[in-house]
């Protein structure tokens, strides 16, 4: 399933929201050195109930906004 997230990096609480269009999911870690991206692996692997090896980030690797793969 192909899901298209939109990443809040830095933020104070983390969690996720869904919308219509998708996620919306607010990560505690910063955008740098792909320390968001890796913290969304994680998030989105709990959120689902999959392994981080289950999600691939497809597109916007260095964009607040991503299209994830996610394999169950």
């Amino acid at each position: 399933m192909k899901i298209q997230v939109t990443v809040k990096p830095g933020a104070k609480v983390q969690k996720i929201i869904p919308t219509n269009d998708g996620l919306i999911v607010y990560l505690h870690a910063r955008a740098h050195d792909g320390e968001a991206n890796t913290a969304l692996v994680k998030a989105l692997a709990d959120y689902y109930g999959v392994s981080k090896s289950c999600i691939e980030i497809l597109k916007g690797q260095k964009s607040h906004q991503k299209l994830v793969e996610i394999v169950k």
